[in-house]
């Protein structure tokens, strides 16, 4: 089920200066980050491929894999954007795989991709927050999100609507952008975030709403690896783990929910 909601255009760009010093604090977050999906939806996928070098999709085969996928389990793969993590889950031999994504434009794109590789049974796509998930109660194996939680306008509401949604024994899989930890890699990382992928990502998409400025920033003011452990903890998750991908360019977290 897709929505027919979609994003009005803004008249104004989404992320301009005064609300890039810290895009997680301004009060209507979820609004332009709402706008700046929907204006970029159209050369997403390509802007991923070439501006992680091709990594993005090994990052959530081994998400994938970090989820300790069973064949019983079903998933729900929230901020979904075009699918591919939901795929992955698909691939992998989850039960059952549902796309949530609050940003419609992403969800044609999806919807299309699922229906090539998957054309007896494609993935269903939902329009759908975050923060007030359209599913019941103790619904799902596994929750995940990939490079989602800190577009979130409250990432701890977040992470209880996954906590409602999931039955004991569910897994809660986040996958983010994080800082190397090595200076020196943290530099040229700073470099190429902050200097070439805003100028060729803007390029590219032809934005005009200031996503790929937004992009660095968000990284850059979103809290650390131990803040999200205590948030998923927070949030009744137990066992939290973190697995650093590529020099710690991001960061895969795990949380169970107890049986």
């Amino acid at each position: 089920m897709v929505s027919s909601n979609p994003t009005p255009a803004p008249s104004a760009p989404a992320w301009d200066d005064a609300h890039l010093s810290d895009p997680h604090s301004v009060a209507d977050k979820r609004r332009r980050v709402r706008e700046m999906f929907a204006a970029i939806a159209p050369s997403y996928d390509l802007n991923n491929r070439l501006h992680s070098l091709g990594m993005d999709q090994r990052w959530r085969r081994k998400t994938v894999k970090i989820a300790e996928l069973k064949p019983t389990d079903s998933v729900v793969d929230v901020a979904c954007g075009t699918g591919d993590l939901t795929q992955e889950f698909r691939s992998a031999g989850a039960s059952g795989t549902v796309g949530v994504d609050f940003t419609y434009e992403m969800l044609p794109i999806a919807r299309k991709k699922s229906e090539i590789r998957n054309p007896k049974s494609a993935i269903p796509f939902i329009n759908g927050d975050a923060q007030a998930l359209p599913l019941p109660d103790a619904s799902a194996d596994v929750v995940s999100i990939a490079f989602g939680i800190r577009n979130v306008q409250d990432p701890l509401v977040a992470m209880k609507e996954f906590r409602r949604i999931l039955r004991p024994g569910g897994r809660v899989i986040v996958l983010e952008f994080s800082l190397p930890t090595n200076p020196i890699l943290r530099g040229l990382y700073n470099f190429y975030f902050k200097q070439i992928l805003p100028r060729s990502a803007t390029f590219i998409s032809g934005d005009k709403t200031g996503a790929y400025k937004y992009l660095p920033q968000s990284v850059n003011t979103f809290i650390g690896r131990e803040q999200m452990i205590d948030l998923m903890t927070r949030a009744g998750f137990q066992d939290v783990r973190q697995f650093p991908m590529t020099f710690g360019v991001c960061v895969c977290y795990r949380g169970v929910v107890g049986v």
